[in-house]
């Protein structure tokens, strides 16, 4: 039995197609749960129509207030009846056989704790090209998962054990929060890459966070890679990956913040890395 985990706020516009998308699948989940980050909008109707229409699965809708999409993942964790959960954005939507392909990788080859698909993205509704550097990988991931976020949210079936040995999201992370959490299991964990265009993503609007914090973006990855050299058991070779990584997007970032006149918020991040030695 599968949890499909939704987070939302303010998307009551969106999660009608995204619910729906769970609803037809070839392979029905045990549950959905519609976790409702604060919305101000219709959402909690949304739910409730759609709730009232379907019986099967179960659509549990919980509500909290506004903490962010990293506490809303978090609750439906803590809330999911069943072992494996699997995640959807509410403006994305899955192809129907998601679910059932998914688990059959995951049945097939149970040493994984987690998986995840390609992706389809489609641009303010037109469908747009991947850059090679943007296609998923399988296996140990950890060195391309430095560099960007390797691992599409809505693409995801995770065992409830990855959470119990890596923790949960950072919710202090107000963006970038996969990125961090996907960086503490690659270091231990290999993902599994179920090879097939499974989930559907339509961006390029301003309500989405990587449009919202697009010029922060790269002090939450900075930060998260902080806090990886300094608590994560890492290798040597780990570590020198990570503080390579670091150095870049500090000068990256420093760079830019010089650039721009914000000379002292420049050097601090040029700095930043030197601050950084492996203990062994």
């Amino acid at each position: 039995m599968i949890s499909v985990i939704i987070p939302t706020c303010n998307r009551a516009g969106f999660l009608e197609q995204a619910i729906a998308s769970v609803v037809d699948q070839t392979l029905a989940c045990g549950e959905i749960l519609v976790v409702d980050d604060g919305s101000t909008d219709a959402t909690s109707e949304v739910v409730r129509q759609i709730s009232e229409g379907s019986k099967v699965p179960p659509i549990r809708y919980l509500y909290q207030e506004n903490k962010g999409a990293s506490a809303a993942r978090n609750k439906g964790v803590v809330e999911a009846r069943y072992d494996l959960l699997s995640f959807l954005d509410s403006d994305d939507r899955w192809a129907p056989q998601k679910l059932e392909m998914q688990l059959q990788a995951m049945e097939r080859q149970p040493q994984y704790l987690i998986s995840h698909t390609r992706e389809i993205w489609y641009r303010r509704g037109v469908r747009v090209n991947q850059k090679k550097k943007h296609a998923p990988p399988h296996g140990e991931i950890f060195k391309r998962a430095l560099r960007m976020c390797v691992v599409g949210m809505s693409t995801v079936m995770a065992r409830r054990e990855l959470f119990t040995r890596y923790g949960l999201f950072d919710e202090e992370m107000l963006c970038c929060e996969d990125y961090d959490l996907w960086l503490r299991v690659s270091r231990k964990a290999e993902f599994l890459l179920v090879d097939e265009a499974l989930t559907l993503k339509d961006g390029g609007r301003p309500d989405q966070l990587s449009v919202l914090h697009r010029l922060g973006m790269d002090t939450w990855r900075i930060r998260s890679l902080c806090h990886l050299l300094e608590n994560a058991p890492l290798t040597s070779e780990q570590y020198t990956q990570a503080l390579a990584e670091l150095e870049r997007k500090c000068r990256i970032y420093g760079k830019g913040c010089i650039k721009h006149g914000r000379v002292e918020e420049g050097r601090r991040y040029l700095a930043l890395p030197g601050q950084f030695r492996f203990e062994g």
